[in-house]
């Protein structure tokens, strides 16, 4: 059907659904305790489309989507110190320019020259970080355990904890409110800026740097930690295929997400929780330690099950396996050893002839430990705001690579940048489509007019319409639809067809239908900046958008006499222009008011009607056109700081600049009527 005609090759309808709110409910929106469920899987094709969603919005969340470049680690490892079986060393090194990453590197001494496996251990939000060492948990006692077995491992600090941290980075306060200082403004958000974005980064160069040791071997590499060191060691899991096997401790739950700004990168989980996370690595050797005093005291009954069906749809029951100790929140030696037995399962090449068992142990002084111990960091090392902006400078050049300059380059641009605008708005996958339902035809002068409610599959909210149509609509060659949308609902949601006026009253004197907006499917969330709101439910845009999507699918059977295969524009007034751009690739012409909106105002784009995390990381409001850049396309209102470099760039290379308009005043009803009206 041309209704969706673009949706059909570049979206499909299946993606555009979500929670959210009732018309006139008031639900509270998600956070980290709501409790989640596994989704449907009946297939193993299912899981692997959904799995590849997964790890491209794990990406895009974390801010690592186009993935940087890797830049020399520049690795220093020095301080060896040999115990009994093992030796431990110092190393930093480079994770981007001007942040270093610390942590101490345990190898197996007396057993030849390797390879040997290895093992990254991200540690959890204990007070003293890689130093801890508690009956509760002890990084020392795992990684000296791992050496004794046979296998390299490395402790690495989260950020602000022991060596890790920034130039100017407080001295006088503890470890974990030094943690929590970074990219909390939240200007930082529109760059998909965050902990657990700079965190995961810190992981994937510490797989590098573990592939750069002469003595590991790099196809038996592997990552454990504990609580935030287990969200670190999954979500690491899911976007790094080069892991032999993983084992996060007492963190997969259904009931809690993790509390830290290192758990919670915007637009995170939305759609998905850590259980399917935790499932993207499927088929690779995975254990789950849980624990009945915490939140994953459920794990014999929801997430074990969960996530052992993903793996007995790839063929691979025997790589899943949970367990469950009567204990609080640990990574205790009950909890190690049952590690050591799963990673001696799978990870060295001959089986072992003794147990898998924990040895006594003697922690290293923490001041032995420590790679900067007076705090000095090496040369280069930069400031946190230096750090900030120059993450904001590398998404701006991935950004101006990407503006397409030739028809090549065009092909990339919307390969590269399809993902982003997918998961950026939040338009995940899903069963099912909208549901149409039109009430009675009545007369309105010499059109039509009639109620339309779109409520998409497994939801109770809805899209509220006005269907007008001039009476020979049915007669009509190639009939065209203008969807109209406002900033605002109107009075007129679900009450009749009331007489049309303004922009719907221009568009039909030119013999064209259109499908007035009346009402959204979500209600004005009241704060999009507390509580990880924007980690777990839609922003106001982001649902208008979707929203907008979805009718813009869904038009074919908005009359109640039959269907009609319509060609679909879309014209956005105020702030709704704004989000008919970034829906651009769901119609076949667009006509948008830029509402004079600073399109690279960070500040600006705090404003509730048009804030999305990573808006600016995808390239703003230019992104939706530019993936479509054949369209007939009128922008006006741009005022003087509303950006349109790439939209005029694409269409260039599209060789479709006459279909091109750009004003910088406002443009009247009657003039965006007689644009619509001349395309064909």
């Amino acid at each position: 059907m041309k209704t969706s005609f673009l949706l059909s090759r570049v979206l499909p309808v299946s993606l555009l659904i979500a929670g959210s709110q009732l018309q006139g409910e008031t639900k509270p929106p998600k956070n980290l305790d709501t409790p989640r469920d596994f989704p449907s899987i009946t297939s193993r094709e299912q899981w692997l489309q959904r799995a590849q969603d997964i790890r491209e919005h794990v990406s895009v969340s974390c801010g690592l989507y186009p993935m940087p470049k890797k830049t020399p680690l520049n690795a220093h490892v020095f301080g060896k110190i040999e115990r009994d079986g093992y030796s431990i060393e110092k190393v930093y090194f480079l994770s981007f320019p001007g942040f270093y990453v610390a942590g101490n590197l345990y190898r197996p001494l007396s057993q030849g020259k390797g390879p040997f496996p290895a093992i990254l251990n991200p540690h959890g939000h204990w007070s003293n970080g890689r130093m801890a060492d508690t009956k509760d948990g002890s990084i020392a006692a795992r990684c000296i355990s791992f050496a004794r077995q046979g296998m390299i491992a490395f402790s690495y600090d989260m950020v602000g904890f022991n060596d890790t941290h920034f130039a100017d980075s407080p001295t006088n306060r503890p470890f974990y409110e030094v943690h929590r200082l970074f990219a909390t403004d939240e200007t930082d958000l529109l760059w998909n800026i965050s902990l657990m974005g700079l965190q995961t980064w810190n992981s994937l160069r510490a797989v590098d740097f573990l592939e750069s040791l002469p003595d590991a071997d790099t196809k038996r590499l592997a990552c454990t930690g504990e609580s935030g060191g287990g969200t670190q060691t999954f979500m690491l899991g899911a976007i790094e295929e080069r892991l032999a096997a993983q084992a996060p401790v007492v963190m997969v739950s259904h009931i809690m997400q993790g509390g830290c700004l290192c758990e919670n990168a915007p637009g995170l989980r939305v759609e998905y929780s850590n259980m399917e996370i935790a499932a993207a690595a499927a088929p690779r050797p995975q254990i789950l330690v849980a624990a009945t005093g915490d939140w994953t005291k459920d794990t014999p009954k929801v997430e074990g099950p969960s996530i052992e069906h993903i793996y007995r749809l790839l063929g691979a029951p025997e790589k899943f396996h949970y367990v469950q100790f009567d204990f609080g929140h640990n990574y205790n030696q009950t909890s190690r050893e049952a590690v050591y037995e799963w990673f001696g399962k799978w990870l060295p090449q001959q089986p072992a002839t003794t147990p898998y068992k924990e040895t006594n142990y003697q922690k290293e002084l923490d001041e032995n430990l420590r790679v900067f111990p007076d705090g000095q960091l090496p040369p280069g090392a930069l400031t946190q705001g230096q750090f900030i902006e120059s993450l904001r400078d590398l998404h701006r050049s991935e950004w101006n690579a990407l503006v397409p300059r030739d028809k090549e380059s065009l092909n990339r641009f919307q390969k590269v940048m399809r993902p982003a605008w997918q998961h950026t708005l939040q338009l995940e996958e899903h069963q099912g489509e909208a549901v149409v339902q039109s009430e009675k035809l009545v007369t309105s002068g010499d059109r039509f007019a009639a109620s339309v409610t779109f409520r998409r599959a497994g939801e109770d909210v809805a899209v509220l319409a006005t269907y007008w149509a001039p009476p020979d609509i049915l007669t009509q060659r190639g009939p065209r639809l203008v969807i109209v949308a406002g900033a605002e609902e109107t009075s007129s949601k679900g009450q009749g067809a009331p007489k049309p006026s303004g922009l719907t009253e221009a568009i039909l004197q030119k013999g064209i239908a259109v499908l007035a907006v009346n009402g959204y499917s979500s209600a004005e969330p009241s704060d999009q900046f507390t509580n990880f709101y924007c980690t777990y439910n839609r922003t106001k845009l982001q649902s208008r958008v979707r929203d907008l999507l979805t009718v813009c699918a869904s038009t074919e059977t908005i009359d109640p006499r039959g269907p009609i295969p319509f060609r679909v524009a879309l014209a956005g007034t105020g702030s709704a222009g704004l989000w008919a751009l970034l829906a651009a690739p769901g119609a076949e012409a667009v006509a948008a008011d830029a509402a004079s909106v600073n399109s690279e105002g960070e500040r600006a784009l705090l404003a509730p009607d048009v804030f999305c995390p990573g808006l600016l990381a995808m390239g703003g409001f230019e992104a939706g056109p530019m993936l479509v850049p054949t369209h007939p396309l009128l922008v006006h209102n741009t005022g003087e700081g509303f950006t349109t470099r790439g939209i005029q760039a694409a269409y260039k290379v599209a060789d479709a600049s006459a279909k091109l308009r750009l004003l910088s005043t406002q443009v009247g009803d009657r003039e965006i009527a007689e644009w619509l009206a001349r395309l064909k």
